[in-house]
């Protein structure tokens, strides 16, 4: 079976992710297809968030609204949808309520609550997740070869503290006890989480996404060496699995496919865990994504050319003048490096709702501006 899709024309953000040489530095920004944009509330109309994401149609097109509204200036688009599918997928259910965020109606409160799961704990997410595996395909070929599509999935660690203490925490305190208090429990859910991150990611590939995400958003809750014992190994995990999965579904399915469609670029963003960039560095990713915490020329250093570094604006340098803004993507730009090897522009978190397009834009405009220079 061969999978055609339209010829890439832009591939900057993954010539640089493989560590080429470039004249301008790519850019993209996280949750950019978002609620910031006019444009994604007349689409979104009376839907909520994930009745949007399983729309394939809707998700698509959302998707695609800042590639459209930034001709030039984006190098990739991210599809829409969200982390906690993947908990849907196990046969946990969750909400997102407007103005609080997600919630889940069961979380897991002991490890027998983990037997729920039995189920579900090696879902087939072909089947479960078919919604997201569409809106990929369908984006890929709408976006017809104008940039790269990110696909992404939540990490381990982070999932599980959504799944226990039922939604967003300031102190992720229940999770957090599982950790210190039913330890070999909390591994054997982190382990079956990793198992359905690898096979998603690789459907997602499969499916058409060129670059792919992994987003450990609450690494900053856990101390060193808790990182290094219930986050970096499941990172190193996904970050091999992925790979290998790819090119088992490639073989059971007899899918004929370009070699640049299936070896894709793997991106570790660790929010909030400073003390592990050298891990993270020698995790098995090509690119590691960095939060607003860290200095650019410093982050560099401890990198030493192993990796690919992208971030890592502080998302709220948006709402202050042209100039400030000018100002703060020179620094940051001139800390990475200069902007033509080894490294993507990005914000250091995500969009937020109260940002203006048109202050996003000039960001934007000014990342290429400079790194041009």
């Amino acid at each position: 079976m061969a999978v055609r899709f339209p010829e890439l024309k832009n591939d900057l953000i993954i010539r640089v992710a493989k560590g080429e040489k470039v004249d301008k530095t790519p850019s993209w920004v996280m949750r950019q297809a978002g609620r910031y944009l006019p444009e994604y509330h007349q689409v979104k109309g009376s839907r909520n968030f994930f009745e949007t994401c399983q729309d394939p149609e809707i998700a698509s097109e959302i998707t695609i609204q800042p590639i459209d509204r930034y001709p030039g200036l984006i190098d990739a688009a991210i599809i829409f949808s969200d982390i906690l599918v993947i908990p849907q997928a196990l046969g946990l259910p969750v909400d997102i309520i407007d103005k609080q965020g997600p919630h889940f109606p069961t979380p897991l409160q002991t490890p027998e609550d983990i037997d729920v799961l039995l189920t579900k704990q090696d879902p087939d997410v072909r089947v479960e997740l078919d919604w997201a595996f569409k809106a990929i395909t369908m984006t890929r070929h709408k976006l017809e070869g104008r940039v790269p599509l990110f696909g992404f999935c939540g990490a381990p660690w982070t999932l599980m503290g959504y799944m226990i203490d039922g939604g967003g925490s300031k102190t992720y305190r229940i999770s957090k006890e599982w950790l210190y208090k039913w330890t070999e429990d909390s591994h054997r859910l982190l382990k079956m989480i990793t198992k359905v991150c690898i096979n998603f990611l690789a459907e997602q590939v499969i499916a058409g996404a060129q670059i792919l995400q992994v987003f450990e958003s609450n690494a900053g809750e856990l101390g060193p060496q808790e990182f290094r014992e219930f986050s970096l190994p499941y990172l190193r995990e996904i970050a091999v699995g992925v790979k290998s999965r790819i090119r088992q579904r490639l073989t059971e399915e007899k899918i004929e496919f370009n070699a640049a469609d299936h070896d894709v670029p793997l991106v570790v963003f660790a929010r909030g865990a400073w003390y592990a960039l050298d891990d993270l560095c020698d995790s098995g990713y090509d690119v590691v994504s960095l939060d607003h915490l860290y200095d650019p020329a410093e982050a560099v250093k401890v990198n030493n050319g192993r990796v690919v570094l992208q971030g890592n604006l502080d998302p709220c340098v948006i709402y202050g003048s042209d100039e400030t803004i000018t100002r703060k993507v020179e620094y940051m730009v001139k800390g990475f490096g200069g902007g033509k090897q080894n490294y993507i522009a990005n914000l250091g978190h995500g969009t937020q709702m109260w940002m203006k397009p048109e202050k996003l834009g000039f960001f934007l405009q000014e990342v290429k501006r400079v790194s041009s220079q």
